[in-house]
């Protein structure tokens, strides 16, 4: 390589690179996974996420069946600040129940969530990957900053109403929910995991505590895949659960997705399949820039740029 060619991309290297929000050029949508990403989708914007699905239960103890179909929707909104989000989670889940003796039918709301989320910890801000322009074996060696996850919370309350067939009480009830959240990119960008572990109903009689694991890959420019592990437990329900699926980017904006669960146990084993949509709304936001300087301050980079200027 000539001293030119050196000289020029040290030159290029020298300058401060730009950080954005977390607002990024396509969708990032949580479907079709359990998992809630530790990114919110940028300040303004406003994210839907909605899909229908199936579901065949069956419990070999209890010996009744269930059969029924759902639907759920997410509304996210980016408030305030980047690392703010605004989430609403509602499930309608409605199943003809069928044992030894009668069948019936119940359907409401299986789910109700109000909350919000916050980034804690983002370890690629103000960081920019040095480039060792003399060796392509430094260059391609591996990164062990990915191994460091971002990191955020998310603080809501369940809300149910009374009489609710889904619920392990008569009476109506707010009860608080928390999510411990961690992701990471890993490889070159297209490998991500995600990791949630879950308190629910913490005030109950029957409080709940759970885990997601989810691992993405990136296909292309357009398809994506995952697999996903899911396990909770309380003494009112437990249960683990296996996830795949894949999802088809239509444009910057709109997704669409399908996947499949299966059950670990037939206490009562249970079978989903669906399908679903998201879209988000960006037309409001503004870019969040952030000097990078991989040496020295932002400020020790003007006053270079400063003296540059009179010598």
């Amino acid at each position: 390589m000539s001293k030119i060619k050196i000289l020029l991309i040290a030159a290029v290297l020298m300058i401060p690179g730009i950080h954005y929000g977390q607002h990024t050029d396509q969708i990032n949508s949580n479907r079709p996974g359990e998992t809630m990403s530790a990114f919110a989708v940028g300040k303004s914007v406003i994210q839907i996420e909605t899909g229908v699905y199936g579901i065949k239960q069956n419990h070999s103890l209890l010996n009744y069946d269930a059969n029924g179909f759902g639907i759920d929707a997410t509304l996210r909104w980016g408030l305030f600040m980047e690392k703010l989000e605004l989430i609403a989670d509602i499930q309608y889940q409605n199943e003809k129940y069928t044992n030894l003796f009668n069948s019936s039918k119940r359907a409401d709301f299986k789910q109700t969530v109000l909350g919000a989320k916050y980034l804690i910890y983002d370890p690629f801000k103000n960081y920019e990957k040095k480039v060792n322009i003399y060796s392509w074996k430094a260059n391609r060696a591996f990164n062990w900053r990915q191994l460091v996850p971002a990191v955020s919370v998310f603080a809501g309350a369940n809300f149910t109403m009374a009489d609710n067939p889904y619920s392990f009480s008569a009476e109506s009830s707010i009860s608080p929910k928390i999510i411990l959240i961690t992701q990471n990119h890993l490889g070159d960008g297209r490998w991500v995991f995600v990791t949630n572990i879950i308190a629910d109903y913490i005030t109950t009689d029957f409080p709940s505590y759970g885990y997601v694991l989810t691992l993405t890959r990136g296909f292309n420019d357009k398809w994506s895949g995952f697999v996903e592990n899911q396990g909770f437990k309380s003494d009112f329900y437990s249960d683990a659960i296996v996830r795949g699926g894949a999802a088809y980017l239509l444009n910057k904006d709109m997704q669409i997705d399908a996947s499949i669960s299966t059950s670990l146990k037939d206490t009562p084993s249970a079978l989903y399949g669906g399908i679903g949509f998201s879209w988000r709304y960006d037309a409001n936001y503004k870019e969040v820039r952030i000097n990078i300087d991989s040496g020295d301050s932002g400020k020790k980079a003007e006053k270079r740029a400063k003296k540059t200027k009179k010598g």
